[in-house]
């Protein structure tokens, strides 16, 4: 693996599962941008949005793609909404792959519902808001996207593999 790959796609789809599998199944770096970021700022990625909101999240989500062009290629799980801004796509593809996950708006809401807050979803914890900001979403996610893999219904084993063989083309 030759670059990054970046795991994209709403909350729940599967990114920070699958990323860690794939960084066990090639030997590399997993980075959890929501992680690092919370770490970085020694408070928790709620707290940021709470405190400061959703512009200076996001401008930390591009500060941190912009020091990935200095690492080693990893496995990278991104904020669900790191590429809204074409700033960090371009620099997303620049640095590696983009691999879109998705799911249904009633898989999301199973793998989410008992995970505590989610500051997108500003307390509409239901699958009809879901999908709307799924549906609001889609055409960024998509056109970020070097690669598509839906994740319903399988194992991240499954996903994985599926994941590795549309990259190693491209590596």
């Amino acid at each position: 693996m030759k670059k990054h790959i970046f795991l994209i796609g709403f909350m729940g789809c599967g990114k920070s599962t699958n990323a860690k599998f794939l960084a066990e199944m090639t030997g590399k770096i997993r980075t959890e941008m929501d992680d690092e970021i919370a770490a970085e700022k020694g408070m928790e990625v709620q707290t940021i949005f709470r405190k400061y909101g959703e512009t200076y999240f996001r401008d930390l989500e591009t500060e941190l793609i912009k020091k990935l062009a200095f690492r080693e290629p990893s496995v990278v799980s991104c904020g669900g909404g790191a590429v809204l801004r074409e700033e960090n796509v371009a620099m997303m593809k620049e640095e590696g792959l983009v691999v879109l996950l998705t799911a249904s708006p009633e898989t999301v809401y199973e793998r989410i519902h008992g995970m505590g807050d989610r500051p997108v979803l500003k307390g509409n914890m239901n699958v009809p808001y879901i999908r709307e900001l799924m549906e609001k979403r889609r055409p960024s996610y998509e056109a970020a996207a070097d690669f598509r893999v839906a994740t319903d219904g399988k194992t991240a084993e499954e996903i994985c593999r599926e994941i590795l063989e549309l990259v190693s083309a491209q590596t």
